[in-house]
C-alpha cells in the first residue's frame, strides 16, 4: 500500500493486489471516498471510478470486515462463539421487566454481557437489573443461541 497526501483534498491510498490489479481510494476531507479500479491491460489507466458517503464507506467497511466493525456482529472466535447487540424496542415486552425473567441462558446457552443505555455502558447486569426500550443488550454465544436469544428480545 503507498500513501500519497493530496493537499486541499484528502489522501489517496494506493493497492497492487496479488492479481496485480491497481485500486485507489481517496480519502477526502470531508469524509467521502472515492474508490477507483483501475485497467488490467494498463494499470494507469482508470476503468472505474465510484463516489462513496460516508454512511456508504461505513456499509462497505462492514461487509469487509464484519467480524470488526459490523454494528451487530461484535466479534466471532474460532470457538463458534458471536457476540452481538440486540436493541429492544420502545413496544417490547421486556421494556420495565428485569432481566432475570428473560431466562437467557437457561432458554438459549447465550448470556448477556452488557446493557447500552444512552451514553452508560452496564457491564454484567444483575438479574435484577430492569430493561428499558431503546436498550442494546450485548448477548454472547454460539450463533443459534444468540439468534434465540434476539427472537426472544425482540417479543413487543
Amino acid at each position: 500500500m503507498r500513501t500519497t497526501p493530496l493537499p486541499g483534498i484528502g489522501v489517496q491510498y494506493d493497492l497492487a493486489t496479488r492479481e496485480h490489479r491497481h485500486l485507489s481510494v481517496v480519502a477526502h476531507r470531508d469524509g467521502t471516498r472515492t474508490v477507483n479500479v483501475y485497467r488490467a491491460d494498463d494499470p494507469d489507466a482508470c476503468a472505474q471510478s465510484l463516489h462513496l458517503t460516508g454512511a456508504e464507506t461505513a456499509s462497505v467497511i462492514d461487509a469487509l470486515m464484519p467480524a470488526h466493525h459490523s454494528p451487530n456482529v461484535l466479534h466471532t472466535t474460532d470457538l463458534g462463539l458471536v457476540a452481538e447487540r440486540i436493541e429492544l424496542s420502545a413496544h417490547s415486552y421486556w421494556n420495565g421487566r428485569v432481566l432475570g425473567e428473560t431466562r437467557m441462558r437457561t432458554e438459549t446457552g447465550a448470556s448477556i454481557v452488557a446493557v447500552l443505555r444512552r451514553a452508560d455502558a452496564i457491564p454484567s447486569p444483575a438479574p435484577d437489573f430492569r430493561l428499558a426500550g431503546g436498550d442494546t443488550v450485548i448477548v454472547i454465544g454460539t450463533r443459534e443461541g444468540v439468534e434465540t436469544a434476539a427472537a426472544i428480545l425482540g417479543q413487543e
